[in-house]
């Protein structure tokens, strides 16, 4: 059997605590500690694979932990939670403390849950990478039969046929345009709702290009504040700013006869978006505190969820940069736009999902088809994979039903048919709407049973009876 990833949660408050590792204790072990010196005795004892830790605790802070933690215990990915960070915490937590991301609070349950589980992923790639390197110190002829073995992989993994979309979907045509613009080395600008795969289509963009044998590095522009997000982009010489302890090279540069992608380019500042033509335009960039600029060669992919036409209009977007940026555009819709889409996609992160948690399970349920296929997804192909990520995770049978919806999708999907199954009965869609109610009583009253008995005339013994026939006391 697998073992679990054992997660450290480093918070001097037991609520805190208690609250991370209910979120997290599904997917990974999770040992807790209320201070740097209990941490440490855990790392002694532990093979630690993350660390989640509080920057304001009693005694030493959370980044000058992880900064004894990255001297002494190297392996674990390091992460900070704070709802008082400023960017000179992030700035030292980046260069000082090795810290791979910085959460903030109110944190989002699912996003915490993918966040860790993406840098539990980098762990696993960097080890394999580091035992690589080890491996390699080959002959240069074999080096290269394996990096291009590696490039031949990548570019199969994201051929335009692997993203998956139902015949007669939208996406065809927009996975054509994609093809198309691959081969000419101009601009691209993809736009469309949080969720909808606008990286993806990135990704397929740059491996089916010319440049695809170079590197395809990526940022997200509205994570982090000017000054740092010109560090990351553009590079630094040591000294430049606050924080800056040592010369860093930045993406443009590692990206130099590659794609660079810019994700959320519509949350950058008007004083950045100067700076950022002027890379554009010149095809050069300087780093901040260098005297001299330095010539790259870079495709720029850009991406966001905004109307950046209105926001030209408004003028909070330059209109330069808006046309250096969309010498393409590419406008991916949402998932509620292409609902013909749903059951293939559901198909197929059900299969990888399965797979990857080392469960068989056959399918979903004619009822659980009719409730995916009937909701909205304002989340869009991301939230339909935390979804099934969740079904998959609770399923102890074969064929996942309906009691395995979260009471988000339990109180807003419309039963719906489906793949040629028969609409829902009378009695199916009481019952649905039954459960509905129950739902949104228990969300309102965050599971309070006697609230919502009372709320709903209901005794506590019948209220339960309901919520076990309708699957909702296993989502509280």
């Amino acid at each position: 059997m697998t073992k679990l990833p054992i997660i450290l949660v480093v918070d001097d408050e037991r609520q805190s605590q208690e609250a991370l590792k209910r979120v997290l204790a599904d997917e990974f072990v999770v040992l807790t500690a209320s201070n740097a010196d209990e941490a440490c005795g855990v790392l002694d004892s532990e093979l630690v694979h993350a660390i989640l830790c509080d920057q304001r605790m009693p005694g030493m802070q959370g980044v000058d932990f992880l900064r004894n933690v990255r001297d002494r215990w190297p392996d674990p990915v390091r992460m900070i939670i704070s709802g008082y960070t400023s960017s000179e915490d992030i700035i030292a937590g980046i260069n000082e403390a090795g810290i791979y991301q910085y959460i903030t609070k109110p944190w989002d349950p699912d996003e915490l849950v993918g966040t860790v589980r993406q840098a539990l992923r980098l762990r696993e790639l960097q080890n394999a990478n580091a035992q690589a390197s080890l491996d390699l110190k080959v002959a240069p002829a074999m080096l290269e039969e394996v990096v291009a073995k590696k490039t031949r992989a990548l570019k199969r993994a994201h051929h335009f046929d692997r993203i998956t979309h139902a015949p007669g979907s939208p996406m065809a045509g927009i996975l054509d345009l994609g093809a198309r613009v691959a081969a000419f080395d101009i601009s691209v600008l993809i736009t469309g709702e949080s969720g909808t795969g606008k990286e993806l289509l990135a990704r397929a963009i740059h491996y089916n290009s010319p440049r695809g044998n170079r590197p395809f590095v990526v940022e997200n522009c509205g994570a982090l504040p000017d000054q740092l997000l010109e560090s990351e982009l553009f590079g630094c010489k040591k000294g430049a700013f606050t924080g800056a302890y040592e010369d860093r090279i930045g993406l443009f540069e590692q990206a130099d006869g590659g794609t660079i992608f810019l994700d959320e380019v519509g949350e950058t500042s008007p004083a950045f978006q100067v700076k950022l033509l002027r890379v554009l335009q010149e095809g050069e960039i300087r780093p901040l505190g260098a005297r001299l600029t330095r010539k790259v060669d870079v495709r720029v992919i850009a991406a966001t969820n905004r109307n950046l036409e209105m926001d030209v209009a408004d003028k909070t977007f330059r209109r330069d940069l808006y046309y250096r940026l969309a010498a393409f555009p590419i406008h991916i819709p949402s998932l509620r736009e292409r609902p013909m889409d749903v059951p293939v996609l559901a198909g197929r992160i059900l299969a990888d999902t399965a797979k990857a948690f080392g469960k068989a399970i056959s399918g979903f349920s004619p009822e659980a088809e009719g409730r995916l296929a009937g909701y909205d997804w304002p989340g869009n192909v991301r939230e339909m994979m935390n979804e099934i990520q969740r079904m998959v995770a609770l399923s102890e049978d074969a064929t996942m039903g309906t009691e395995l919806l979260s009471p988000r999708l339990q109180a807003h999907a419309r039963p719906a048919a489906i793949d040629g199954h028969e609409p829902l009965t009378l009695k199916d869609r009481v019952e649905a709407l039954e459960a509905q109610i129950l739902a949104e009583a228990l969300a309102r009253h965050a599971g309070n049973i006697s609230r919502v008995a009372d709320e709903l005339g209901l005794s506590r013994v019948g209220l339960r009876a309901k919520m076990a026939r309708y699957g909702l006391e296993r989502s509280l």
